[in-house]
């Protein structure tokens, strides 16, 4: 008979290590011209997500949240921002299944408020009202990129 207990599995644990931004631009071509316009500009973003391990041994990953917004006065370029908000996480006994939607979903829902801060900042600072950029599901988004990739054939 031994005094050991069985070994207890270790838990998932999930911690943020830095969030920073990792490159900020902001352009205004047809400045001072564009603040003459009396029109709201019309906003499109594009959005875009990476992760990638950088210390495996350790948990430890980046991933980055491009966020790249144009807008645009009677055709006109208002002003154009691109920021790559990015975070480092720690994440340990992870089951491998969980791993992708953890840094697909988790990490990117963590990052978006502060990209949402830069962006409104960079704007505001650029001479324009600030930018509120509406809240992403990156739950969906996630599901909508599988259902791609299954379509298609692609592995995950």
């Amino acid at each position: 008979m031994t005094d050991q207990e069985p070994q207890q599995p270790a838990l998932p644990s999930f911690n943020i290590e830095k969030i920073y931004i990792k490159d900020l631009s902001v352009e205004v071509p047809n400045a001072p011209a564009i603040f003459l316009e009396r029109d709201a500009p019309q906003i499109d973003m594009q959005l875009n997500t990476q992760s990638a391990p950088v210390d495996t041994a350790n948990g430890i990953y980046q991933t980055i949240l491009t966020l790249t917004i144009n807008a645009k006065v009677n055709d006109k370029a208002a002003f154009l921002v691109e920021l790559q908000q990015a975070g480092i996480f720690r994440i340990q006994n992870l089951p491998q299944e969980a791993m992708e939607p953890a840094l697909s979903i988790g990490c990117p829902n963590i990052l978006f408020p502060y990209a949402r801060e830069a962006v409104s900042d960079a704007v505001l600072k650029a001479g324009f009202p600030p930018l509120m950029l509406q809240p992403v599901n990156f739950e969906v988004l996630y599901m909508q990129q599988q259902q791609a990739q299954q379509a298609s054939g692609q592995p995950n």
